[in-house]
């Protein structure tokens, strides 16, 4: 019997990587997606959590990102309204940088670039009166509010990668890609499969470098033609500290040097401060933050809190690579966040290869038509653009009713506390009522792992969502890491190990021959 082969290998299980496998399989194309560990265990878990327009970047003139974006913004804000919300930011005006008429003309912009419908618009505010004043030092007197969205991050790509899987993509996580060799028309991959130790070759039409930060080295190991492009990677660092303020609002605040942070709400409890712009040169798997970007952070916010913030305040941090296209820009904050698609076919007709350099979290799906459309000509036909008006798995309900979901779940389950019932609605929207409507006493929820975190979600996510370790489960599948002791984090790990799940969602599609 011939080997199987798949319209489209994509390696690289980031946003990109699973938001193109999902568009892919939904319109009819047999896909492949590998990835080296586990899904988002890079870039797309380490961002600032937002789903926004990057209001900073009308300063370099990236109209066409920014409206992009924003559109963006509204078509996801209804796709996942579990994972993604609304969220109110507070610019404080600071009089020694930029004007207040420069400012408002970019929130004008802001407002009106992307077709805004969901999200309130614009206004100022007087900080002397309004409590989002109360934690900032008295010099702020008045300042502006608009709309963006906040996201979890690492869920976005999981739930891309399970509804691809659900239409037939064959998802295969801790399987790095070891070389990829074109041979005419057909590309052959060698896989490595950390799971079972046994290695495997598949074979594809055409191969999709959606690597991020590896991108470079992973070309290395690939049949290609040298363009002399490559990425610039550029380190963003966040810290985590215990709540400063209340309310539910977020602020963006701006810096002497010209960069912007952000103070956002992080998990009811946290304030989570970002990011830096680093120039990097490492090893992609070994970022992390250093002393200077923990103490630049703790600086930044202390200008405009009137409680200090110092590294002993920070309780845990995070750092990502930005793998951006190298537009030859010497300041790493005025470097392109566009994405860049490169399309090599070996210099004829030979099995084609694209290459992703750059992107948003906020673009992916928009990043993911736009693959599609530049390989049309390679690929054999297939459905039309689809997931503009598709929800993800489990966002079937309107932004506006996630309370009312909430007050559902815990009708369904009366054993649940309000906070409980709220988090799984936040994180698996309505999927998480097939996850409980059984429970009839405290038991049935297993193993208590800390918190609230049980057993009977963590069966869930390794069924479902390829999670394997306890980091797996509480930094990238839900954000639990933070409330769950250092013994607590080791005694899942364990458990999980000792109870190894083969999830349903990794089964093979059937694939075209």
């Amino acid at each position: 019997m011939p080997t199987p082969v798949f319209d489209l290998a994509i390696v690289g299980g980031g946003i990109n990587g699973c938001g193109i496998a999902r568009d892919a399989a939904g319109r009819g194309l047999s896909v492949l997606l590998c990835e080296q560990d586990d899904l988002a265990n890079g870039t797309s878990s380490a961002s600032t959590k937002l789903i926004h327009g990057g209001l900073r970047y009308l300063e370099y003139y990236e109209f066409r990102l920014v409206r992009e974006a924003l559109r963006e913004r509204e078509v996801l804000l209804r796709a996942a309204p579990h994972i993604i919300w609304p969220l109110r930011f507070i610019l404080p005006h600071h009089k020694g940088l930029r004007p207040a008429w420069l400012i408002r003309l970019g929130l004008f912009l802001y407002d009106h670039l992307g077709g805004r419908v969901l999200l309130p618009p614009t206004s100022s505010v007087n900080l002397l009166k309004d409590e989002a004043g109360l934690p900032l030092k008295p010099m702020f007197t008045k300042g502006f509010e608009y709309s963006d969205c906040w996201v979890m991050d690492g869920r976005l790509v999981a739930l891309n990668a399970m509804d691809a899987a659900a239409k037939g993509a064959d998802i295969r996580v801790r399987t790095p890609c070891v070389t990829a060799t074109r041979n005419g028309d057909i590309w052959t991959l060698q896989l490595d499969d950390k799971n079972t130790g046994k290695k495997s070759s598949a074979q594809a039409r055409i191969l999709v470098n959606a690597t991020g930060p590896w991108l470079d080295s992973f070309l290395t190991h690939t049949s290609h033609q040298d363009s002399g492009e490559q990425i610039r990677m550029v380190k963003g660092s966040h810290i985590i500290v215990r709540k400063l303020f209340d309310h539910g609002r977020a602020y963006l605040f701006q810096n002497a040097d010209g960069r912007i942070i952000f103070a956002i709400p992080y998990e009811q409890e946290f304030t989570l401060i970002g990011t830096t712009d680093v120039d990097f040169t490492g090893e992609p798997g070994k970022v992390n933050i250093t002393p200077e970007e923990t103490d630049y952070l703790c600086r930044a916010a202390s200008e405009y809190f009137t409680k200090q913030v110092t590294p002993d305040n920070v309780v845990s941090s995070y750092a990502g690579i930005r793998p951006l296209f190298d537009d030859g820009k010497s300041d790493a904050k005025a470097a392109t966040r566009d994405y860049v698609l490169k399309l090599d076919t070996g210099g004829s007709s030979e099995a084609p290869l694209l290459s992703i350099y750059g992107g948003k979290i906020t673009t992916y799906r928009k990043l993911a038509e736009a693959v599609l459309q530049k390989l049309q000509p390679f690929l054999p036909p297939m459905g039309p653009a689809w997931t503009e008006h598709q929800h993800l798995p489990g966002g079937d309900f309107a932004p506006s009713l996630f309370n009312h979901e909430v007050n559902r779940l815990q009708a369904v389950c009366s054993l649940l506390q309000k906070k409980h019932a709220r988090r799984l609605v936040r994180t698996y929207g309505t999927r998480a009522f097939a996850m409980v409507q059984s429970f009839k006493i405290a038991s049935d929820f297993g193993i208590c792992f800390g918190d609230c975190l049980y057993q009977f979600e963590v069966v869930y996510l390794m069924q479902n969502e390829w999670a394997q370790t306890a980091e797996d489960v509480l930094w990238r599948r839900t954000n639990m890491g933070l409330f769950l002791t250092d013994e607590e984090r080791r005694n899942l790990d364990v458990w999980m190990k000792e109870h190894p799940i083969h999830g349903s969602t990794q089964a093979s599609p059937t694939q075209r021959g």
